[in-house]
């Protein structure tokens, strides 16, 4: 049996490609009090249904017991990459195209062709992009399914939908930070903020993307 915690409790979630774990930690001793874990299905595409995220989310925290009712604080951590998007009442258009899904290989040699190279992009991103990053999922979605790019009222990043639903924000209170954003290939390092043109170059309207926190 778990002892009374001395401090305030705090849960950490980390959302992976293929689980999503959650600890309640006593923030006080550092003791772990209560752990959960549940599973998510990737398909062959390397995609993945954010509403299973969700769903899996809930089902480790219950796994944690009651202690989760004393929670001061929670902090979500999830995989990188990904494009998840949303319609206009806040679900997934379609499954989120992981970080591990390549098939946007043709669509990141045009982008980094179009800027003017590999240089070009480090200077304005601070890296280059591979196909793993977001702006190349969202080109080759633009490309390959464009009704479902046209239904996009809201891109997120995993962890971005996460806690989005767990604060309750509505599609323009999404946020996100800027070590997820670095990873997207929107995101300038010059600037910390979202860059425009790099935006129009992959055809996004950048009103789509969160809030930088």
């Amino acid at each position: 049996m778990t002892t009374a915690p001395e401090g305030p409790v705090v849960i950490g979630v980390d959302s992976s490609t293929q689980s999503t774990k959650v600890l309640a930690v006593d923030s006080t001793t550092g003791e772990v009090l209560a752990r959960g874990r549940a599973a998510h299905i990737v398909t062959a595409e390397r995609d993945s249904d954010p509403e299973q995220w969700w769903g899996a989310l809930v089902e480790a925290l219950e796994a944690c017991g009651p202690v989760v009712a004393r929670a001061a604080a929670i902090a979500v951590a999830g995989q990188q990459h990904g494009l998840v998007t949303l319609d206009a009442d806040g679900r997934p258009v379609r499954n989120a195209l992981l970080w591990n899904d390549t098939r946007s290989a043709p669509q990141r040699d045009r982008l980094v062709r179009e800027l003017g190279g590999p240089a070009a992009w480090a200077e304005r991103t601070g890296s280059v992009p591979a196909a793993s990053f977001t702006v190349t999922k969202w080109a080759w979605l633009r490309e390959h399914e464009p009704e479902h790019a046209a239904a996009t009222r809201a891109v997120r990043l995993p962890h971005d939908y996460l806690t989005g639903r767990l604060a309750g924000h509505g599609l323009t209170e999404g946020t996100t930070d800027r070590g997820d954003a670095s990873g997207t290939g929107w995101w300038s390092s010059a600037t910390g903020d979202w860059d425009t043109e790099l935006a129009a170059l992959s055809d996004l309207d950048p009103a789509l993307l969160p809030r930088l926190v």
